[in-house]
């Protein structure tokens, strides 16, 4: 009998990681998903909120068809048209002023360290450090591990890169306090997704943004996974009435296609030629792509379906918790949520939501998040909870028998 694709893939990967999620996906469309036997899964997973439109939506497969028809890549050597276009786009439609693409999240946060790095340089003295916060994730470079909130992390691959200062979320004290003359930037994700969902109070990022103001120390928003629309406005940050003196972006601005961006003011953009560069950052057909999706999300009003349908399923989801009394909370921005519970039975809900056709991610050993695309309708929300439901039945029915 011929090796199924999970055992080829354990003969053949590097042991990164575990795939918490038995099943293999073959194809996919909207907020579905099918596997290699013909099982279809509502999908609230997506790719770790990277679906923004949906699988293979038709905006996005005309562009990257159209482009993939005149250019995939070019050297950054020469001028590309749609690479301009999304740069232009992206400073017409937020308060950044230059742009620098990459292709992935961690690149976009290294480019964003090395950028504050050089500011520190030349306008703070040298100051070189970065006051970042537990429950973080920036990415899984060296330097982003260094700058990331969870210390287990870190172990294996000691000495990392200094200059990182970690403090709890959502605690301005804890900010000042670490803050010395060496302190060039404060690194935040506006809502901690790795984290478990962790949403500040509402006055913590101005507060942030009046300490970096009378300090003159920058402001990085990782808008990673809440760019794009997913807290249900075009950016994060103003969901909080605050403006960043450098942004990065990944995730759902790219619907699928691997594509990322550092984002400056035009007062911390210090890199000059030689500085920083990239292969396949900015490439045709990748920029084509995030051009469309960012556009989309624009002109059908997207994030405000993401802010109507995230109030919507949270409500919903709340609902549940007095026939279930193991979830202790719900959380979330738009359509970033997570689930709590009181004790340790992530993995078991995931694999009964499995059963039931539902993906979701075990965020921790005690909570889900969900992620699905910023377009679902009510009755897909509505599905949603159904099979949580039913899979929190069985739990439930497990623990008691």
């Amino acid at each position: 009998m011929p090796d199924t694709w999970q055992e080829l893939e354990a003969k053949y990967f590097l042991r990164t990681g575990g795939r918490r999620l038995k099943v293999t996906v073959e194809r996919g469309q909207g907020a579905y998903v099918w596997d290699t036997e013909g099982k279809r899964y509502l999908d609230f997973v997506g790719g770790w909120a990277v679906t923004s439109l949906g699988h293979c939506h038709p905006a996005l497969v005309e562009a990257i068809t159209q482009q993939a028809q005149k250019l995939f890549i070019a050297s950054n050597d020469l001028y590309t048209i749609p690479q301009v276009q999304l740069a232009e786009w992206l400073v017409t439609h937020s308060v950044l002023d230059r742009v620098f693409f990459s292709n992935s999240g961690a690149e976009a946060n290294e480019g964003a360290i090395k950028l504050a790095k050089k500011y520190g340089k030349l306008k703070k003295n040298g100051a070189f450090e970065f006051i970042t916060a537990l429950q973080s994730f920036h990415g899984r470079t060296l330097t982003t591990t260094a700058a990331t909130g969870h210390p287990e992390y870190h172990v294996t691959y000691t000495p990392l890169p200094p200059g990182f200062k970690l403090v709890p979320y959502n605690d301005i004290e804890a900010i000042k306090q670490a803050t010395t003359e060496q302190t060039v930037a404060i690194m935040l994700e506006p809502v901690q997704g790795e984290g478990g969902v962790n949403v500040p109070a509402p006055d913590y990022l101005k507060q942030v943004r009046a300490w970096c103001d009378q300090n003159g120390l920058l402001l990085i928003l990782d808008e990673v996974q809440t760019g794009a629309g997913r807290l249900g406005t075009l950016w994060g940050y103003e969901s909080f009435g605050v403006e960043p003196d450098i942004m990065t972006l990944a995730k759902g601005m790219g619907g699928g296609i691997p594509v990322a961006a550092l984002t400056a003011k035009e007062h911390c953009a210090v890199f000059t030629p030689g500085d920083h560069g990239t292969t396949y950052g900015g490439n045709p057909l990748a920029t084509a792509g995030a051009l469309a999706v960012l556009s989309y999300l624009v002109e059908h009003d997207i994030p405000a379906n993401a802010a109507r349908l995230g109030e919507y399923l949270r409500g919903k989801l709340r609902d549940l918790g007095a026939k279930h009394p193991f979830i202790t909370e719900v959380r979330g921005m738009g359509l970033l949520n997570a689930v709590q519970f009181d004790r340790d039975i992530s993995m078991d809900v995931v694999n009964r939501c499995i059963e039931e056709g539902f993906l979701v991610n075990p965020v921790s050993p005690s909570a889900l998040r969900l992620m699905p695309p910023l377009n679902i309708t009510t009755a897909e929300a509505d599905e949603a909870v159904d099979k949580l439901d039913r899979a929190l039945s069985k739990v439930g029915a497990a623990a008691t028998a």
